[in-house]
């Protein structure tokens, strides 16, 4: 089958399309025909090996972490599909590789397709919207009533989050362009801060909740615009002492996360505040919640480009270059 190869890491112009064999879905997996997969930021870290101590998967491999398609195989043990439904997943970590003609996807890790989505539009969704729900709604607890802090709104991550977190009763606030202020505010965005200009630390205070994705300069300061007692979820790292217990990494690399975490963690409980980081996890379940919302027009997906599968570098460097609004994917059928 056709598909985008990662033959060694590296950060430039890495992966090429080839070929590779057609998985066999096991005794609880789907095989899924793939029709559209989405392009994420955390497909460019893999490639050039940001995560390689976290995530180390052996060459080659095939990228990818979104996937919408159609069921052309089930294992003996599956009972919820059958072949011929259309489905959309992001694969568990280690079973990746969306990026192809064809992959097979556990069972457990799968949702039906929202009907009211095309297969470009689904394909946005599972990666995003999985880790908008466990930072808000998991880890984050958000409750009506409460004021949520999501950084860069305009992003993938972001304007999921920013409509979940308006359905949720909260007061939302978020950083963007000028450019992009139309778009955060018709997702449900109550207070609009146009980073290029304006320092959010100044305008911000007493907030229940932050969502982080940006560099270390922005955590510190987000960590002092929430409430005593507040939480700042962070996708963008340092992970810490929690997570390495939860993924079961080796001793050295928990010493290492203990490391690069203490200040941070420092600083958090200075603040008189919660910290902690979130890798999210595949969930069929949660995905299927999140399938209810968009069928009902509670969430939408928010689209910046499609790209021919032949385009896919090009694709991941769009959206390495941070000009996305929203989502990027790539077309297979």
């Amino acid at each position: 089958m056709k598909a985008f190869i990662i033959d060694k890491y590296t950060k430039k112009d890495g992966g090429h399309i080839g070929q590779m064999p057609a998985p066999e879905p096991q005794a609880d997996e789907v095989l899924v025909e793939v029709h559209a997969a989405g392009i994420n930021l955390l497909d460019s870290k893999i490639r050039s090996g940001e995560f390689k101590i976290l995530l180390t998967y052996k060459t080659p491999f095939i990228l990818g972490h979104d996937v919408a398609g159609v069921v052309t195989k089930v294992g003996p043990a599956v009972q919820k599909f059958k072949v011929g439904d259309e489905v959309y997943s992001r694969p568990a970590d280690y079973r990746i590789g969306t990026f192809a003609e064809f992959i097979a996807v556990k069972e457990k890790d799968l949702a039906l397709k929202p009907k009211n989505l095309s297969m470009e539009e689904a394909a946005a969704i599972p990666l995003v919207g999985l880790t908008a729900w466990q930072a808000l709604i998991q880890k984050g607890n958000l409750k009506k009533g409460q004021k949520v802090f999501i950084q860069a709104g305009s992003g993938g991550v972001g304007t999921f989050a920013i409509q979940l977190a308006r359905y949720m009763g909260a007061t939302v606030a978020t950083t963007t362009s000028a450019g992009n202020t139309a778009l955060v505010k018709s997702l449900g965005a109550d207070v609009v801060i146009d980073y290029k200009k304006d320092d959010f630390e100044r305008v911000l205070s007493d907030y229940d909740l932050v969502l982080h994705s940006q560099d270390a300069k922005t955590l510190e300061k987000s960590l002092r615009v929430l409430k005593p007692g507040g939480k700042l979820i962070s996708i963008s790292g340092p992970p810490d002492p929690d997570f390495a217990k939860e993924a079961g990494v080796p001793g050295f690399v928990k010493l290492l996360i203990r490391i690069l975490s203490a200040a941070t963690r420092r600083k958090a409980r200075k603040l008189n505040v919660g910290f902690s980081f979130l890798f999210m996890k595949a969930n069929g379940n949660q995905l299927t919640e999140i399938t209810a919302l968009i069928h009902s027009g509670i969430i939408k997906p928010v689209m910046d480009k499609v790209y021919p599968f032949s385009e896919i570098k090009e694709a991941i460097t769009y959206v390495e270059s941070g000009r996305a609004k929203g989502k990027v994917v790539v077309k297979l059928k």
